[in-house]
């Protein structure tokens, strides 16, 4: 069966929100200089490239990174084509139809023909808390976007995050979708085991469902 890798890549020139950490490298040991072998560390937001929210992210009370469950991040998934509209781009709750949710628990939206993780737009298009509502009610357990953020970039109040928190919807975002088909796949994006964070990145792969369960 085919797959997609929908991860950004994760480079020093990620994009990343204005004042948050970019990502660095530097090597502990090299076996050039006469080490066993190669050891490095990195420093990064955990915000950067394809990456899941907690709660804790926008609830000081909130489930940290190592306290979510791990069965949303699993399983049958759809991928849709939306475009925003308005300024802030939001996606529009009408455009959330009946027939696009029906039999989906989780749903990742494609914004934008052309991913490009190095560059960062702050008219990106987001979900909001209309759109996310709409959402939970129907059901959904897990929702992507191919952009940074479920709210706006210059979003406060985190509306749209605090609808999915409330709904018990898990989130990923910076998702690269610019290469997979619309349509029912699997979804494999599980986040690290970090305790005490409010976020973590993710290694998000889609693979294609077997013949017998296709539509």
């Amino acid at each position: 069966m085919r797959y997609w890798d929908i991860s950004e890549p994760i480079e020093p020139q990620t994009a990343v929100f204005p004042g948050d950490t970019a990502f660095t490298a530097e090597w502990v040991a090299r076996m050039e200089r006469g080490a066993s072998c190669n050891v490095s560390t990195i420093r990064m937001s955990v915000h950067l490239g394809t990456h899941t929210d907690a709660p804790l992210h926008y609830d000081p009370k909130g489930a940290d990174m190592a306290s979510v469950p791990l069965d949303a991040y699993m399983g049958r998934c759809r991928v849709v084509d939306v475009r925003g509209h308005g300024t802030p781009a939001l996606i529009r709750a009408a455009d959330l139809t009946p027939a696009m949710l029906a039999g989906c628990e989780r749903i990742l939206f494609r914004t934008k023909a052309v991913h490009d993780h190095r560059t960062w737009d702050p008219g990106f298009t987001a979900l909001g808390p209309e759109a996310a509502a709409v959402l939970v009610r129907h059901g959904i357990r897990l929702v992507g976007i191919d952009t940074p953020s479920i709210d706006w970039s210059e979003s406060k109040d985190l509306a749209g995050h605090n609808v999915l928190k409330d709904g018990r919807v898990a989130i990923l975002e910076n998702l690269d979708l610019s290469a997979v088909p619309t349509g029912d796949h699997e979804l494999i994006a599980l986040p690290l085991r970090i305790v005490g964070s409010d976020s973590s990145p993710v290694r998000a792969i889609l693979r294609e469902l077997p013949p017998s369960t296709r539509p």
